[in-house]
């Protein structure tokens, strides 16, 4: 919760029960803890934190997770004029950010300063919100808020014969306290604390009839010599490796997958002004590191599947049969994912390398036979036609009993159910394609490679091998 800078502590406790009203009226709600003063973005009078507490899965229905609670409070809360309002979900990995979605850290690289970092910052959120794969974008952090600028005359503070510690001491005394002292009461050190009165540190004013001593002991009034005005200015200064930088922070539209809404944050930052520059931070920082590893982990989990298969037919040829099955179920998966707005997430490619084995099972049930026909002497066409044909039971049923045992996978709710849901889903759209479309274009395959690699059959090549023995 962020209010407008320079809002009061009342008003931010009055913004601060609305919210905590609205959560408690929600089924789901069990109990929230309210900080004031506090959030993520920093400390001040304007912001606010709010921890509501779920009920246990048993007691929350349909449509009542973490990520529906969340955006049904952001819609409610869109109109909020008071103030900005976010609800997010926690992180993942706990200690990774401090929300779900992707983190980032907007730089100044080459020193453009202060106001076209804040330029930046406003074009960066401003396209990230109007974008249909991102669902937010928001910046991590206070904003500038009215600050009391202090301009002194050293020329005339000098000419009455005050240093600058002096009025930096009277300054940080006066409105921040200073310890000066301990003394003992009742058999414990408390500590002297000196600072102004509450009423005597409330107003401009207040700053200008504050007295310093002068070299030879005489007080001096701060309005001798210091005047006061208004300005906008940060609360606070950050720096992420060594440059100015605003922390900002985001999720993916539903259906989208972080990694793509990750790559529309590129795109616009790279249509900024050169010397703005970015880091990833947490779980965004560890997936940027991680994404360029899938390909090589699917390659070499199809290559792993083919040397298996080629030591078990010793062939090279009717593992590639197989394995020209593979793409055809990973079609499918993307397309069942797709279909339901599933993101294109680490649980939908756990399910793609399942697919690579089942795809692979089927297209073995087929091929197996017409190999053995073929070396009985059939055609290939005909070892091909008859192995489909008498296979084609055993596939649609083994292939329908797995379909089925994953069906509740698709229909699962409550914790993890996200991830059960992208493997079933992705899985079942996988045997679907491999199997419908696996029984016509295997056994096409298999004449199309063995005709293409002018392969003989086993008995005419063990044949051929005693005759060339015998000459």
């Amino acid at each position: 919760m962020q209010l407008p800078p320079g809002a009061t502590r009342s008003r931010t406790d009055l913004t601060a029960q609305l919210l905590e009203n609205y959560m408690l009226s929600r089924e789901a709600t069990g109990a929230v803890t309210m900080l004031l003063g506090f959030s993520f973005s920093g400390m001040g009078e304007n912001a606010g934190l709010a921890f509501p507490t779920l009920k246990d899965w048993s007691e929350r229905g349909k449509g009542q997770s973490a990520a529906e609670e969340a955006a049904a409070f952001n819609q409610h809360f869109a109109g909020l004029g008071d103030g900005t309002v976010m609800a997010v979900t926690p992180p993942p990995i706990d200690g990774l950010g401090t929300s779900g979605g992707f983190s980032l850290r907007l730089q100044d690289r080459a020193g453009l300063g202060r106001e076209a970092l804040l330029a930046a910052r406003d074009k960066l959120l401003g396209e990230a919100n109007g974008n249909p794969k991102i669902l937010y974008a928001m910046m991590e952090g206070l904003a500038e808020a009215p600050q009391l600028r202090l301009n002194i005359d050293r020329e005339k503070a000098r000419a009455l014969g005050v240093s600058f510690e002096s009025i930096s001491n009277a300054l940080s005394t006066a409105f921040g306290s200073s310890v000066i002292s301990d003394f003992a009461n009742a058999g414990r050190q408390q500590r002297v604390v000196v600072q102004a009165e509450q009423s005597s540190r409330m107003t401009p004013e207040s700053v200008l009839k504050l007295y310093v001593p002068n070299s030879s002991g005489t007080l001096v009034p701060l309005g001798a010599f210091v005047s006061t005005h208004w300005e906008q200015g940060p609360v606070q200064i950050a720096r992420y490796n060594g440059y100015p930088a605003f922390r900002i922070s985001g999720d993916a539209a539903p259906g989208v997958s972080t990694g793509e809404a990750m790559a529309e944050i590129e795109r616009i930052v790279s249509e900024l002004p050169q010397g703005i520059g970015y880091e990833w931070t947490g779980l965004s920082y560890q997936e940027r590191l991680a994404s360029g590893q899938a390909v090589g982990l699917f390659g070499l989990a199809l290559l792993v599947v083919f040397l298996l298969l080629v030591a078990l037919y010793e062939s090279w040829a009717i593992p590639l049969v197989v394995m020209l099955i593979v793409p055809v179920g990973a079609l499918g998966s993307v397309l069942a994912v797709t279909a339901v707005g599933m993101p294109n997430d680490v649980y939908f490619k756990v399910g793609l390398i399942t697919i690579i084995g089942l795809a692979a099972k089927n297209a073995i049930l087929i091929v197996e036979f017409a190999k053995e026909l073929w070396d009985q002497g059939h055609s290939l066409r005909d070892a091909a036609l008859q192995a489909a044909r008498l296979r084609f039971r055993p596939i649609v049923m083994t292939s329908l009993a797995f379909i089925l045992g994953v069906v509740p996978l698709t229909l699962a709710t409550g914790a993890g159910a996200a991830s059960q849901r992208a493997i079933g889903t992705g899985v079942i759209g996988g045997m679907l394609s491999a199997t419908l479309l696996g029984v016509v274009l295997v056994p096409i395959f298999f004449v199309w490679v063995l005709s293409a690699l002018r392969r003989k059959p086993h008995a005419q090549q063990i044949a051929d091998d005693q005759q060339l023995s015998e000459k």
